[in-house]
């Protein structure tokens, strides 16, 4: 299966009143979403980025449904998930897993420096409601909505959110679709044995956090991307290579077609950091590795939230 990405945000039903909010290619930051049609309410499944895409999104979600937001369930920390939070109406409940609430607290807005063009709308960090620590079972009185706690592995506070009757599974970004995954603030190991617990549910449709909708395919791209990376990180250590000098030297084979190519970089410094014995998860200096990707990428990324 292979939903393509619209040319505009378009809500895409996959199942009876089971939606996958998908936003145009936008390289950072414009990412997908999902829209649950429960009985007597609705659950959304993360935000956007901005003031105007959120607003955009929140309409979309009145068309398809009149009953009130009950539930917005946040599948990690970043900004291009959480920010558009505090636009969703005061009684709907944020749900988040335990670590992903500090994770938010923490961040803050720190995203919208690395993108200062970004018409970012005066976003606010809304912290979680509820939060949770390996499952978490909502009823919405049409389908059963399971939150399974999954990382270290993109954030070490990952969400994903399964649909058993359905086989929908909305992986947040520990799945992407035609995008290079990214592991600086994750796992290496812990990404393999989230996309191994993923692979034991059967989804029939995967929503990626980033990219076209797919099927459990998207489970095997991400894993030979991390055999990949495995392989490479572990050559460029063997050479006395830097993590910067590896991918500016790496052939990226057939990922080379996947977007944000410079995310390279920053999964090599969580390989290497691993393979020096570092826990998933362990804090690294994100800033720094930034201005490596930027200097990869001949410039700062492309974002068009």
């Amino acid at each position: 299966m292979r939903i393509d990405l619209p040319p505009a945000p378009t809500p895409v039903e996959l199942a009876p009143g089971v939606f996958a909010y998908l936003q145009e290619h936008g390289g950072w930051c414009v990412n997908n979403c999902g829209v649950l049609v429960g009985a007597e309410g609705t659950t959304v499944i993360d935000t956007c980025a901005t003031r105007d895409r959120t607003e955009a999104q929140l309409a979309a979600v009145r068309a398809l449904a009149p009953q009130p937001i009950d539930h917005l369930v946040i599948t990690h920390f970043h900004g291009d998930h959480v920010f558009g939070g505090c636009r969703f109406p005061t009684g709907t409940k944020v749900v988040a897993h335990v670590e992903a609430g500090r994770e938010m607290a923490a961040s803050g807005l720190g995203l919208t420096g690395l993108w200062p063009d970004v018409r970012w709308g005066e976003p606010a960090v809304r912290l979680p409601d509820i939060t949770y620590e390996d499952r978490l079972v909502l009823h919405d009185g049409r389908r059963t909505v399971e939150l399974i706690h999954v990382g270290p592995a993109h954030t070490r506070g990952d969400t994903v959110v399964w649909l058993p009757e359905q086989r929908v599974l909305f992986a947040g970004d520990v799945i992407m679709s035609g995008r290079t995954p990214f592991l600086l603030m994750g796992s290496v190991s812990g990404m393999r044995a989230a996309v191994g617990a993923l692979r034991d549910l059967r989804p029939r449709v995967v929503v990626p956090g980033h990219g076209p909708v797919g099927g459990p395919g998207l489970l095997d791209d991400t894993e030979r991307y991390l055999d990949w990376l495995d392989g490479v990180a572990r050559q460029g250590r063997r050479d006395g290579l830097t993590p910067a000098a590896v991918a500016e030297r790496a052939d990226p084979d057939e990922f080379a077609r996947w977007g944000e190519p410079e995310r390279l970089v920053a999964n090599l410094h969580r390989a290497y950091a691993e393979l020096d014995g570092a826990a998933p998860g362990a804090p690294m200096d994100v800033v720094a590795v930034f201005a490596e990707m930027v200097a990869l990428n001949g410039g700062l990324p492309e974002c068009l939230a």
